[in-house]
């Protein structure tokens, strides 16, 4: 992967709906070029997929967290199992540190996430949690 590629990869990860035609011209490539780069990032595993991303006004709407997660000896799996199964569960991470666990969670309202926070700490496996609710994002890639 070359600088090329890469600057291909920012681009998309803007707007990944983004016209070949238009991303060649971004990048200064021929839209052949453009096009066999993209296909060769897809066909190696580089790019695994594309993804929905919502507006501004739909998320702004949502109230997110981060739950820290520690877990109780060998209860990795099943916690991880419970959690995949939680819609309001955005993201997971296994993490070094203080906890064993990240979670990014969304609710539409302070209630709902109070009620997604409780549920996980009553999670049998689940030691401790700390939450901190998101108060404004400043970078979003």
């Amino acid at each position: 992967m070359d600088d090329t590629d890469r600057a291909l990869i920012d681009a998309l990860r803007e707007n990944a709906r983004r016209p070949i035609a238009e991303l060649a011209r971004a990048l200064g490539l021929s839209r052949t070029t453009a096009q066999s780069r993209l296909e060769r990032l897809e066909r190696t595993g580089v790019i695994t997929g594309y993804t929905l991303r919502l507006s501004e006004t739909h998320e702004r709407g949502q109230i997110y967290a981060y739950v820290l997660i520690t877990l109780a000896p060998k209860q990795a799996p099943a916690v991880i199992t419970a959690m995949r199964a939680m819609p309001a569960v955005r993201l997971l991470q296994s993490v070094s540190g203080g906890f064993d666990l990240i979670a990014v969670v969304a609710a539409p309202s302070v209630a709902a996430m109070d009620q997604v926070i409780d549920a996980i700490g009553a999670m049998d496996g689940v030691e401790r949690t700390t939450s901190s609710i998101v108060l404004s994002t400043k970078v979003d890639r």
